[in-house]
């Protein structure tokens, strides 16, 4: 996947790398082109808080690696996640 990414595009990818946990995701209207996205549970707890600029997600390649990095640091606290792979 090599074209930008649209706005929701990339929230739904991003929701689809946590699970079983869910993505929240919402953008300030500041106009700053920057979304926050937090992973939480079953219960509403917040797991991982991120903020994403747009450059970061519309690049398929850059969204990729902020989404497995902020994999990797649940994984590193003992969170489970089910397999996941950035879509072609």
């Amino acid at each position: 996947m090599n074209t930008p990414l649209r706005f929701n595009e990339a929230l739904l990818i991003a929701d689809r790398a946590f699970r079983p946990f869910q993505c929240v995701a919402w953008a300030p209207q500041d106009g700053t082109g920057v979304v926050s996205i937090s992973v939480i549970d079953r219960t509403n707890t917040r797991l991982l808080g991120r903020q994403l600029s747009s450059a970061t997600y519309s690049d398929p390649q850059q969204l990729e690696a902020a989404l497995q990095r902020s994999r990797d640091e649940l994984r590193s606290q003992g969170f489970d996640l089910a397999p996941w792979s950035m879509p072609e």
